[in-house]
């Protein structure tokens, strides 16, 4: 199946009679995309769904508005890095737990055989990345994960290319540093 351009997509959608099927192809090219964006933020699969059907309705609400200043990838990408540190931060301030601890909570959940059928090299992986600070960890899972460029990275984050670039170099570092520790060998 043919991948259908972003400007077609935009185009679609403005015009009233084909907004429906346009928005049905973006479902199609990013939704995916953006649920494992937002699984490895948040971890559980149920509130991953929640949050992906939250993503796509403010992309639903506000496609009309784009203004086509970044790329459509990285726009709907930066809502769901935002409604996903949204959702961590509630969820912290709910239980009234540091985010640390949501961290490690999550890490936890993650041997849970709903979460996690990989191996064990994969799930110390998994578990290196919920210790890394909010922003290395958002930076690291794009760069690793979705193999985005810099320049995605900080139109999504809005945090120049060389900040990205050390915080990925020191998040990688520290991933490194827990897997030895747990030895485990690459």
């Amino acid at each position: 199946m043919k991948q259908v351009e972003d400007a077609e997509i935009i185009a679609k959608f403005s015009e009233e009679k084909t907004r429906h099927e346009a928005f049905n192809l973006l479902l199609s090219k990013y939704q995916q995309k953006i649920y494992w964006h937002i699984r490895r933020l948040v971890i559980d699969h149920d509130d991953t769904d929640d949050l992906v059907q939250d993503v796509f309705v403010k992309v639903w609400k506000n496609l009309g508005t784009f203004r086509n200043d970044s790329q459509l990838y990285t726009w709907i990408y930066r809502i769901a890095t935002n409604e996903s540190i949204t959702f961590l931060n509630k969820k912290k301030q709910k239980n009234n737990t540091p985010l640390d601890e949501v961290s490690g909570e999550l890490a936890e959940s993650m041997v849970e055989p709903s979460y996690f059928n990989g191996d064990q090299i994969q799930l110390k992986l998994q578990q290196a990345i919920l210790t890394l600070p909010e922003k290395q960890r958002l930076i690291f899972n794009m760069k690793y994960f979705d193999d985005m460029k810099y320049e995605e990275i900080s139109q999504v984050l809005g945090t120049t290319v060389g900040a990205l670039k050390a915080s990925f170099h020191i998040a990688v570092k520290k991933i490194e540093h827990f897997m030895l520790n747990d030895n485990i060998t690459f």
